[in-house]
């Protein structure tokens, strides 16, 4: 390789790595072209930007990266590495694992989440229940709504009885005016009567 493409190189896993919030190292080595496409494949559908890269040049890209200090994953740099960017924090460790039912390989090499780093496949099954943001979003949004909505339900429960209870007042009240209104129209005819002689 070329030191022009080198530079090459490095620029394309920055910008990969330059906004990237959800960053895994992973260990392909042992997998077939068939198996690898595969591999690949899944990843896409979901949305997990995968590409093989050599480990000086992830290092050196990932030095350039301003903001986050990734040098604690460089001491998992040996061998063949991958490098998966996805937006869901849980993706890649869940596409590691469901791949690992039937062979050896992916192994998580390191992983940078939501401001943490994992170092090892041992922190393969915490990486896979990690939430994500939305998940956890969702989760605040509905303790915070379950007490607005048991307040608004016992206060349309509160109408519903006032409604019932003044329904059942309504006849009695309607009953009492029917009977004083035949009086008074018959009031009315008496003093009709004497305007028309």
């Amino acid at each position: 390789m070329t030191k022009d493409q080198k530079v090459v190189a490095i620029q394309e896993i920055k910008d990969l790595l330059q906004d990237a919030k959800v960053v895994y190292v992973a260990d392909l080595d042992g997998l077939n072209a068939a198996k690898s496409s595969d591999f690949r494949r899944q990843a896409f559908k979901q949305n997990i930007k995968v590409k093989v890269v050599k480990n000086t040049l992830l290092q050196k890209a990932m030095e350039q990266i301003d903001g986050v200090d990734f040098s604690e994953m460089f001491q998992t740099f040996k061998g063949n590495s991958a490098l998966m960017i996805a937006e869901t924090a849980s993706a890649p460790a869940k596409l590691i694992k469901d791949f690992r039912k039937k062979e050896e390989k992916p192994a998580l090499k390191s992983a940078f989440v939501q401001e943490t780093f994992y170092v090892g496949d041992n922190n393969l099954d915490a990486l896979v229940s990690i939430k994500s943001r939305e998940e956890m979003i969702g989760e605040i949004i509905g303790l915070l709504q379950s007490p607005i909505q048991r307040v608004v339900s016992a206060l349309q429960n509160k109408s519903e009885t006032v409604e019932a209870t003044a329904e059942e007042a309504a006849p009695a009240v309607e009953e009492t005016p029917a009977a004083e209104a035949p009086e008074a129209p018959a009031a009315e005819s008496t003093d009709e009567t004497p305007a028309a002689e």
